[in-house]
């Protein structure tokens, strides 16, 4: 979801950068995407990955593919020196406490506004608003301050505390609409993509929050 999401919302993401997701995940499922030209990785532990590959290799598969190029070290220091490059950026990282407390503040969100084209879009892992809703509200501020448009969605990870996870989502196109995805999934082959949870109908869904959640997020929300 955190591929597909930003993925279908965005009108042609040739070149997408992930931030962090080591396992190979993520990289697994955005290659995949048809228009999907170039993927670059920045992963700041080179274990994560070595482990990856010899535990988990149904996800480490990912790093295999000919679209990816992976980099070890800091995403940061690598987003300084690669402006105005890419369509969409994800950010699969940790929970918002010790390294990657980083990640989920407004200068990070400053720093991806630079790396992004015209109409780029981010997205990165925004936790569970079951666990702290006030801080993902804070999140989604420092988002708003580079993103003329956010939003917050939700999916089911039955590995995550809560069997629940979200992710912070934002545009740099003002019009965007996440609702109705820019690119129908059913413009392309389906089977080919090989998908085994998103649909349409399921991108859609994450975007719809319990009522007192949406209440609270009212402000940030557009």
């Amino acid at each position: 979801m955190i591929s597909f999401l930003p993925l279908f919302c965005h009108p042609n993401p040739k070149k997408v950068l992930i931030v962090g997701g080591g396992d190979g995940g993520v990289a697994r499922e955005v290659v995949k995407h048809p228009l999907v030209e170039e993927v670059h990785q920045i992963e700041i532990d080179e274990r994560v990955v070595e482990l990856s590959k010899q535990h988990l290799p149904s996800m480490a598969c990912g790093f295999k593919n000919e679209k990816l190029k992976l980099t070890i070290g800091d995403g940061f220091e690598y987003m300084k020196n690669h402006k105005n490059e890419f369509d969409v950026i994800i950010t699969d990282s940790s929970d918002p406490i010790g390294p990657a407390v980083s990640l989920f503040n407004e200068s990070y969100y400053k720093l991806m506004k630079h790396a992004l084209k015209e109409d780029g879009i981010v997205c990165s892992q925004g936790g569970s608003f079951w666990l702290d809703l006030s801080y993902i509200k804070k999140t989604m501020l420092g988002c708003k301050e580079h993103f003329p448009k956010v939003s917050y969605a939700i999916t089911s990870v039955p590995s995550y505390p809560c069997g629940h996870i979200g992710f912070v989502i934002g545009s740099l196109n003002k019009n965007q609409k996440f609702v109705n995805s820019v690119n129908k999934i059913d413009n392309f082959d389906i089977e080919a993509l090989n998908l085994k949870y998103y649909t349409p109908e399921v991108h859609d869904a994450a975007f719809a929050l319990p009522r007192w959640v949406q209440q609270s997020l009212m402000s940030v929300l557009n």
